[in-house]
């Protein structure tokens, strides 16, 4: 669930960054609508989301949680690539289009390659909030043991006290966090040297 929904916060969050940033003539009510997920307490957005879910008369399910993390780290993965645009050179990308390239090559050859590190940072930031979140889960997931993710099980689990299947579990998300860590350093280490 967390991968499936951080690649398609990823995806959506950097092209709204760059869509934003391009225009560049947006007032503080666009602002404030795309980082609104940001602001707004878990609770209050989690609340929101489950009665626009029931509004649209959505079975809850493993594909409301997507969509509800979806629209919980687009906020942040569009700042974080936002920030990088920020110091873009959008000349390189004018001098690409007069060289003749298509605006896809130039995405692909020109601009992904200077955000890629904000990009990755976007994603790793976008998964890690994914895969902690607990209350926007909660409310969006809806009956069954297929839409249970990692931190309601966690839940249901600790109810019952501090078992060492708890231990083990908190034991393996802090190696991958770490291992998660270290090779986005290094990603970005050689993104940047490059």
């Amino acid at each position: 669930m967390a991968v499936v929904s951080t690649a398609i916060a990823t995806l959506l969050g950097t092209l709204l960054a760059i869509g934003v940033e391009m225009r560049r003539q947006y007032g503080m009510g666009l602002e404030a609508l795309i980082f609104a997920p940001m602001i707004i307490p878990d609770i209050v957005l989690a609340i929101a989301l489950l009665s626009f879910f029931s509004m649209l008369n959505l079975t809850m399910g493993l594909h409301t949680i997507i969509l509800a993390h979806v629209v919980f780290n687009l906020a942040f993965v569009c700042s974080v690539v936002r920030a990088r645009l920020k110091s873009f050179d959008w000349s390189i990308v004018e001098a690409s289009a007069d060289l003749g390239a298509s605006a896809l090559t130039t995405f692909r050859r020109v601009t992904l390659p200077v955000i890629a590190p904000a990009v990755i940072a976007g994603a790793l930031l976008a998964f890690t909030l994914s895969v902690d979140e607990f209350i926007i889960a909660f409310f969006t997931a809806g009956a069954g043991r297929a839409s249970t993710t990692l931190p309601m099980q966690i839940y249901a689990m600790i109810r019952f006290g501090i078992t060492p299947e708890i231990n083990a579990l908190a034991t393996i998300v802090m190696a991958v966090s770490i291992t998660a860590l270290t090779l986005s350093q290094r990603l970005n280490r050689g993104i940047i040297g490059q």
